[in-house]
């Protein structure tokens, strides 16, 4: 009964809340720069979000930054802003910070309120000093973000931390109050994503978006927040492309996003010229990133991403009766009954169209990119997680390699990254890493430009 009466509030706040946020979209020529601990550094929610730019507004230069670091609290990220976040121009800056600030092993001491507590009133010192920082940005648009949560409630093993999430909700809550405060912008993941992870314990309590340590989610619970984000920016019922077209008048009834041309056949045989504005939105189906669970194709068990997002509609209207194969550039795609077609068919669920898979070359390319970009976040733990306080975090030379050396036996996070740091000190290695995502990204808004494509309805 409590956990049913808990889900209610939880459902009240989070329809609430939903309504109250809004973040206005990135613009043509924005840099979006995410600061973050691990879950932003080793996540995707945000390579997500850029995808869905990618392939929505292929014509939109627009640039997506991860700026995370694993372990990282609001005094890590604020030591870190000149040098790891502000030299990235960003002109939109989201900003989320807690899962670390709140501690871990407090929550199961004796004195765990009192302890707990004090790291509560650290955090938000700490924030007041970003704070102070953020205000002086000139041309600079502030996103706070909630973080995703602790999953306190799923049957598992590890990390029990009873209470921790509540601190991270004052958290949340706090930079809720600054971003009014500030005129800023505010998000919050934690309680749809709480509310999620409550629903379906509820079927499954084994069940959970937020990994196997209840704290780094699974690519179905980034692409949750990716989901969560564009919803907030309010892209919720906007199609890739809706087409209706007339058998029997040999004409379209409708063009959104897309435009229609030399339709000829009959009520038997259709065939017509389509271009979209957009590609459907590629969903991965395989598990990517260090320790990483679940999929981004994930996502629709739990949220209707392809159903608000991710519609490319086809409808054809007064086809005669029966079955017809569907076929675009020549490419069968499947086959349908006249009824089922002029209810319309969403064409972004077919993974074989050509569309869809010149989408999964972009999410390919995107996720390479992506592989390149944690080599730069690696080397950004080492030199703000580590060097830092050796005053050699942008040196890049020799006594950081000594300074390294000398710790790595003590340390097995600072000597894995050992051969990356030595490699990547080198100003020639990071220009030519960085000409390979620029590369990327080129080949990217290169590939993401619709084609006209040739439809065909073939009766059986």
């Amino acid at each position: 009964m409590k956990k049913l009466i808990l889900l209610c509030v939880l459902l009240v706040s989070v329809m609430g809340s939903a309504q109250a946020q809004q973040v206005a979209p990135f613009k043509d020529g924005e840099r979006a720069v995410f600061l973050g601990n691990s879950i932003t550094d080793g996540g995707h929610y945000h390579s997500y979000i850029w995808l869905y730019y990618m392939t929505r507004f292929p014509f939109m230069d627009v640039t997506v930054c991860n700026a995370g670091i694993g372990g990282d609290t609001a005094a890590d990220m604020f030591d870190r802003l000149d040098g790891d976040v502000f030299d990235k121009k960003p002109t939109v800056l989201m900003v989320t910070f807690g899962m670390n600030d709140t501690g871990y092993f407090e929550f199961g001491w004796d004195n765990a309120a009192e302890a707990t507590e004090k790291k509560f009133q650290q955090c938000y010192d700490n924030f007041k000093l970003i704070e102070a920082r953020l205000k002086t940005l000139k041309g600079v648009r502030i996103v706070m973000v909630g973080g995703s949560p602790f999953d306190e409630t799923a049957e598992q093993q590890s990390n029990s931390w009873k209470n921790k999430n509540s601190v991270m909700q004052r958290i949340s809550e706090f930079q809720r109050k600054a971003a009014e405060e500030n005129g800023w912008e505010f998000l919050d993941f934690n309680a749809p994503m709480t509310e999620i992870n409550l629903r379906e314990q509820a079927k499954d309590p084994k069940f959970t978006l937020c990994g196997t340590d209840r704290i780094h989610p699974g690519n179905d619970g980034h692409m949750v927040m990716a989901y969560l984000y564009l919803k907030a920016q309010g892209f919720a019922g906007k199609e890739v492309a809706d087409v209706e077209v007339d058998a029997a008048k040999l004409q379209a009834l409708r063009e959104k996003n897309c435009k229609v041309s030399n339709i000829a056949g009959n009520r038997r045989e259709l065939k017509f010229d389509y271009l979209a504005e957009a590609l459907p939105y590629p969903l991965d189906t395989i598990t990517r990133g260090w320790g990483a669970v679940g999929t981004q194709a994930g996502v629709d068990k739990v949220v209707p991403f392809t159903e608000e997002m991710n519609r490319e509609m086809l409808t054809v209207k007064n086809l005669k009766s029966g079955t017809y194969g569907l076929y675009i550039d020549d490419e069968h795609c499947g086959d349908f009954t006249a009824k089922q077609l002029a209810e319309g068919i969403n064409l972004a669920k077919i993974d074989c169209t050509p569309q869809y898979q010149q989408a999964l070359a972009v999410m390919h390319l995107n996720e390479i990119r992506w592989e390149l970009e944690r080599k730069f976040r690696e080397i950004a733990w080492v030199q703000w997680g580590f060097l830092q306080q050796y005053g050699l975090a942008e040196s890049f030379d020799r006594r950081a390699v000594e300074a390294i050396d000398r710790e790595k036996g003590n340390n097995g996070w600072v000597n894995a990254q050992r051969g990356n740091y030595s490699t990547m000190m080198y100003e020639a290695v990071r220009e030519a890493r960085t000409e390979q995502m620029d590369v990327l990204i080129d080949k990217i808004y290169e590939v993401n430009k619709p084609q006209v494509r040739r439809v065909e309805l073939r009766q059986r």
